[in-house]
């Protein structure tokens, strides 16, 4: 397999799971078959940017665009879009926007639709949390999650 598209399988990796916390440079290394390091210089040079600045800037404008169209607070969002810790979300978005996260809401909303109300955006994202890695709705499985047995059909 050529160079090229072993690096856009760690690319499409990067596309579609991006807000999975638990998504290292190892994993995107073992995806386009190269040692991290190695897998650094390579993503640099065809892409411009390395792998973590990459992942943090569809990170970022996914959450723009959460900023701007749902009903969540920052903590939420920060979760929604991969981050584990708020100050390094804020701080990354300040450095990619020139706002904070709540400058940049104050700023962008109003200017078109209503917000879509937080369960719902919540819901698109993959569910409410009950753990690391399982949502309300299904477990990693397929089978149903309930809050409580009372809730279970």
């Amino acid at each position: 397999m050529d160079k090229m598209r072993r690096l856009r399988l760690a690319k499409d990796a990067m596309d579609r799971d991006w807000a999975e916390p638990g998504l290292d440079l190892d994993t995107l290394a073992a995806h386009a078959g190269y040692s991290r390091y190695h897998f650094i210089r390579a993503f640099k040079e065809a892409y411009g940017e390395t792998p973590g600045q990459y992942l943090t800037h569809r990170r970022i404008e996914r959450a723009e665009d959460l900023l701007r169209t749902a009903n969540l607070t920052v903590t939420e969002i920060c979760n929604l879009v991969g981050f584990s810790s708020l100050g390094t979300f804020s701080a990354r978005f300040k450095t990619w926007t020139g706002l904070t996260p709540s400058e940049y809401r104050a700023k962008h909303v109003g200017r078109g639709a209503a917000l879509i109300p937080g369960c719902y955006a919540m819901l698109w994202a993959g569910g409410f949390r009950k753990g690391p890695g399982v949502a309300y709705g299904n477990d990693a499985h397929g089978d149903d999650v309930h809050r409580n047995s009372e809730e279970a059909p």
